[in-house]
C-alpha cells in the first residue's frame, strides 16, 4: 500500500526515477563518455510528443523523479518544456548538464522549486580537463558556472569522475567554490570509455533497475543509463508504464538485485557523496 501522499505503483514495478537521455548532441567529446556524445550527435527518433507522453504516463504510474541527461540535454529544443511538464506533474527534476554554456532563461529555470542541477568535473587542472573534454576553455567555463550556481542558490550536485589524488584535489577545489554536494565515481569502460572493448557486468554497480531506469533518444528502455546495451522495451511501441511493470523488467531487476554490487553509481543522484573532499 502506498504511503500517504505517494502515488500507487503498478504491480511488479519498483521504478520511481527515470533518466531521460534526450540527445546525443553535446559541445564536448569526453574521452570516457558512456553515450559517445559529441557535437555531431543527434536527437534520435524520439519526438517532443513522444517525450511528453512518456512523462505523462510515467507520472501517472508512480514515477516521482526525472533526470534529463544527454549528451547535453539543454541542446534539445524540447528540454525546457519537458522540465516544465515534469514540474507540473509534481516530479522532482534534475538536469545533468555540462555547464559549458548557460542562458539567462536556464539560470531562471534552475532556480525553480523542484529543480536541481548536476554536472561532471574531472580535475582541478584546466589543461588536463580541456584535453579530456576535447574543448579548449571548457574547464574555465564549467568551473565559473559552478561558482555562479553556488552564488545564486541553485541546488547543484557535482559528479567527480576519477580516483586518488586527482579526485581529492577536484573535491577540494569544489569545496573551495562552496559546493556542498559532491559524488565521486570511477571511470567506466562503457561507450567511448570502453576503447572498443565489449562492456561487462563488472562496469555496473548492481543497483540497475532497482528504483530507476533510463530511456535513450530512440525510445529504448534500459535498467540504467550505464546499462544502455540492455533493452527492456521501446516506448514508441509500448507504453512506458507497461514496460516498467512488465515481466522482463522484473526479471532484470531480480537479476541485478542478486548481484547487489558496488555502491558507486553516478550519475544517479543516490550515489555516494564526499563533503569537503
Amino acid at each position: 500500500m502506498a504511503g500517504e501522499g505517494e502515488r500507487p505503483m503498478p504491480a511488479g514495478t519498483r521504478i520511481r526515477s527515470l533518466a531521460l537521455e534526450l540527445t546525443g548532441r553535446c559541445q564536448l567529446s569526453c574521452a570516457h563518455c558512456y553515450a559517445e556524445s559529441s557535437p555531431r550527435g543527434g536527437h534520435g527518433s524520439m519526438t517532443g510528443a513522444d517525450w511528453r507522453e512518456v512523462l505523462d504516463t510515467a507520472a501517472g504510474s508512480g514515477v516521482t523523479a526525472v533526470q534529463f541527461i544527454g549528451g547535453e540535454p539543454t541542446l534539445h529544443p524540447e528540454c525546457a518544456s519537458l522540465v516544465e511538464q515534469a514540474l507540473a506533474s509534481s516530479m522532482q527534476v534534475e538536469v545533468f548538464t555540462n555547464l559549458v554554456q548557460v542562458s539567462r532563461s536556464w539560470w531562471a529555470r534552475y532556480l525553480l522549486p523542484g529543480v536541481s542541477v548536476a554536472t561532471s568535473y574531472y580535475t582541478a587542472d584546466s589543461a588536463a580537463h580541456d584535453a579530456f573534454t576535447g574543448l579548449a576553455g571548457s574547464h574555465a567555463r564549467t568551473r565559473a558556472n559552478i561558482a555562479e550556481a553556488v552564488r545564486t542558490g541553485v541546488r547543484i550536485r557535482v559528479a567527480v569522475v576519477g580516483s586518488g589524488a586527482v579526485a581529492d584535489q577536484a573535491c577540494a577545489d569544489l569545496t573551495a567554490l562552496g559546493v556542498e554536494k559532491v559524488t565521486v565515481g570511477r571511470f567506466r569502460e562503457i561507450g567511448r570509455g570502453s576503447r572498443g572493448n565489449r562492456p561487462t557486468a563488472a562496469e555496473l554497480c548492481g543497483r540497475c533497475a532497482q528504483e530507476s531506469a533510463a530511456i535513450d533518444p530512440f525510445g529504448n528502455v534500459s535498467p540504467c543509463v550505464m546499462a544502455r546495451s540492455i533493452h527492456v522495451g521501446n516506448v514508441r511501441r509500448e507504453a512506458v508504464d507497461k514496460i516498467l511493470a512488465g515481466p522482463r523488467m522484473a526479471a532484470i531487476s531480480a537479476r541485478f538485485a542478486k548481484r547487489n554490487g558496488g555502491s558507486d553509481c553516478p550519475p544517479n543522484p543516490s550515489g555516494p557523496q564526499c563533503y569537503g573532499g
